[in-house]
């Protein structure tokens, strides 16, 4: 994988490039649409191609791991081979969805124990697993075993949680090294970048993985729970230290304004659910705010949902996708879904057009009160 920095803003940290994968080019700062089981929730690859316009898109160990499971899995060729996606795939290491499971995992040196949350069967997660794991699905880019430790953990969780995510780092490290992918084409692994809300652990944390010289770095850890400026604060304060050189990923933000203003801190690439989960649930996101689409304010609304949108936001109207939420059509959480996912990609694409332009900073003030507003 190569990353190349082609524009860098005059009045801020925001940044284009591109990076390049065997699976094809990835134009940054980008939208990565989650696809947790190997499909994104109620859309069809030729939509996200077409639509959406999608890049790349992601994979959850975890999850995959449990179901189909490693054997079909590479008895597919990997997940390329299995869900016919031809363009770039990254993987996350499963770290946070096995964390989350509070009450039914173990945290220990060696990994993590946890139970099933399809059967209740036992399973661990090591560093080396976890790698050996991610070759088998055959993602472009690998994440390492980290762990993700609650926003509001106190100073010497924090601390004693971070040296643990750098022993597992470099154990991860030493796996990749050893092994090779199995489908003919190269794959790359990602730090994570972890520490709370605390500056020093940040920089620590920073330091540790920009001295690995990955082919990129992610700032984990953030979107937790904690204020919003305290969030923009520690992307800062990581970003100080991260190579340039290296795409820089945010992990699990957010909405369009977060994504705006990592933007504007030189953050490249960025993943979220809530564009498909905000979907199912009728909220619509715009330039204009986000509307909910089951208001009765949209009965007799026959104007497109997005004039300047995809080609399903021109020929849906805001009635008849109110209409198909008030009836409980399973095409309402589609459409919904195709047109946030849409919109975010255009999001990125627009801002990256704004700094190759040098207005990125006025064009981001223009735009991101409204982003926030309900219509």
């Amino acid at each position: 994988m190569t990353f190349e920095l082609q524009h860098t803003d005059n009045a801020s940290d925001a940044r284009t490039g591109i990076i390049t994968t065997d699976h094809g080019q990835i134009k940054t700062p980008i939208f990565m649409p989650v696809g947790t089981v190997g499909s994104v929730k109620g859309v069809h690859f030729e939509e996200l191609r077409k639509q959406v316009k999608a890049q790349i898109i992601l994979g959850n160990t975890y999850h995959l791991y449990l179901r189909p499971g490693l054997e079909v899995l590479k008895a597919a060729g990997g997940l390329h081979g299995f869900n016919g996606w031809e363009r770039p795939i990254l993987t996350d290491s499963g770290g946070f969805q096995v964390f989350s499971l509070t009450g039914i995992r173990k945290l220990s040196e060696e990994g993590c124990e946890f139970r099933s949350h399809i059967d209740g069967s036992k399973h661990i997660f090591t560093p080396e697993n976890v790698m050996d794991t991610e070759r088998i699905i055959g993602a472009d880019i690998m994440m390492a075993l980290d762990e993700c430790p609650p926003g509001k953990s106190d100073y010497e969780y924090a601390k004693k949680s971070l040296r643990m995510t750098q022993r597992w780092l470099d154990r991860c490290i030493k796996r990749f090294n050893e092994t090779e992918p199995l489908y003919g084409y190269n794959q790359s692994l990602f730090p994570i970048v972890q520490g709370c809300t605390y500056k020093d652990l940040r920089r620590e944390a920073a330091k540790f993985v920009a001295d690995k010289g990955a082919d990129g770095n992610a700032i984990g850890g953030l979107a937790v729970g904690e204020p919003t400026e305290i969030m923009y604060e520690m992307i800062e304060v990581v970003n100080e230290i991260l190579p340039k050189d290296k795409p820089r990923y945010l992990m699990g933000v957010g909405t369009p304004q977060n994504i705006l203003e990592a933007i504007e801190r030189g953050v490249d690439m960025f993943d979220c659910v809530m564009p498909t989960r905000n979907g199912r649930n009728a909220m619509l996101f715009t330039y204009n705010g986000t509307m909910n689409m089951k208001n009765k304010k949209w009965e007799n609304d026959f104007s497109p949902i997005d004039p300047d949108g995809c080609d399903v936001d021109l020929i849906t109207s805001k009635a008849y996708l109110h209409h198909l939420f008030k009836a409980g059509e399973l095409l309402a959480m589609q459409i919904a879904s195709i047109h946030n996912l849409a919109f975010y990609l255009r999001l990125v694409t627009d801002a990256r057009a704004h700094i190759e332009q040098g207005d990125f900073v006025q064009w981001k003030a223009s735009v991101i009160e409204q982003l926030g507003r309900r219509i």
